[in-house]
């Protein structure tokens, strides 16, 4: 798969079909062959969208890896949600409907289902790749545990094995690291982050102190969701981090997007970053980190300014020496 991934969550919401038909040619057009949407986003517009435009582009199906997600709320009912065999059924035959495609190449796992014994929806993953409605599987937003405990059971019981992650990472939501990265590294399951710029927060188009307005999605709701503007706003990491990624970005005569893309694509087991855009500009401005490659100093400026607060132990200086170990000599 392609370096960035283009999300779809915008389609059939913020960006109507001639956007996303833009959009999803630019991807193609600079060499990207990832797409990632799922079912709830705009209640199953997004895939729509996406189906009508593999279908009205010959060839390009196969140019392409589709992935899709299943798992939050299509309906009413008690089953209409969840990692169950009956509704992952109904949920992944009701994406190939929209998408208009006969195999989905990553199917994921939307969150954990904590109603849903984890062996029921891996048995359910392993029978849809026998039947050829899916490829590869993956997962998203599962905590460290969750992921650890998914992959060795898919290992113990033989059964198609988790090949994806993705969870939000940025320079400003680094948490991953701590559990989510090494068990990453450890069982060879690629990273692909969702909201690499925070929200737009390392765009810098928020500036301290002043509570954005206008066409942003901030300005139209600053309490909007993990990136509302009063929390961040408050925490004086969240300037440093800013401010590091401006300086560099006004160095290297680049954009402040460019630079954390940049930094986010060179982490430990990332293997594509999920770009999401309102509009074909700012697409474009996200691609433009292709090619981008931070020099060593440049990324321990960032690294610093966005150390996450933690305890010494066990994630801290103490608990990494504790976990190291060398062979003398």
């Amino acid at each position: 798969m392609s370096t960035y991934c283009l999300g779809t969550m915008t389609f059939g919401a913020e960006s109507d079909d001639d956007t996303a038909f833009a959009q999803l040619d630019l991807l193609v057009e600079r060499g990207g062959t990832f797409i990632d949407t799922a079912d709830v986003y705009s209640a199953g517009l997004s895939e729509q969208i996406v189906g009508r435009w593999l279908a009205e582009r010959p060839g390009m199906r196969d140019r392409v890896v589709l992935a899709t997600k299943g798992r939050f709320p299509m309906g009413p009912g008690a089953n209409d949600a969840g990692l169950s065999r009956i509704h992952l059924g109904r949920a992944l035959d009701a994406s190939l409907r929209r998408l208009e495609v006969e195999t989905i190449d990553l199917y994921q796992a939307h969150a954990w289902d904590p109603l849903t014994p984890i062996e029921e929806t891996l048995r359910f993953f392993d029978d849809a790749v026998r039947a050829g409605k899916i490829r590869y599987v993956g997962v998203s937003n599962f905590t460290g545990w969750q992921l650890q405990k998914a992959a060795l059971l898919s290992r113990h019981l033989g059964l198609s094995p988790v090949v994806t992650l993705q969870p939000q990472y940025n320079l400003l939501a680094r948490d991953v690291e701590f559990e989510l990265v090494p068990v990453c590294e450890a069982e060879g399951i690629g990273i692909l982050p969702w909201s690499p710029l925070g929200g737009g927060w390392l765009t810098g188009k928020y500036t301290r102190d002043s509570r954005p307005a206008g066409a942003t999605r901030l300005g139209e709701n600053p309490q909007r969701g993990m990136e509302a503007y009063d929390p961040r706003n408050r925490d004086e990491r969240t300037w440093r981090v800013v401010d590091a990624v401006r300086d560099i970005a006004g160095e290297r005569g680049v954009s402040m997007a460019a630079v954390a893309l940049a930094w986010l694509v060179d982490r430990p087991a990332v293997t594509s970053v999920i770009l999401g855009a309102r509009t074909v500009a700012q697409l474009e401005d996200n691609l433009s980190a292709t090619g981008l490659t931070l020099d060593a100093k440049e990324r321990e400026r960032l690294d610093e300014a966005s150390a996450p607060v933690v305890a010494d132990y066990p994630y801290g200086a103490a608990g990494r020496e504790q976990r190291d170990r060398r062979v003398p000599g």
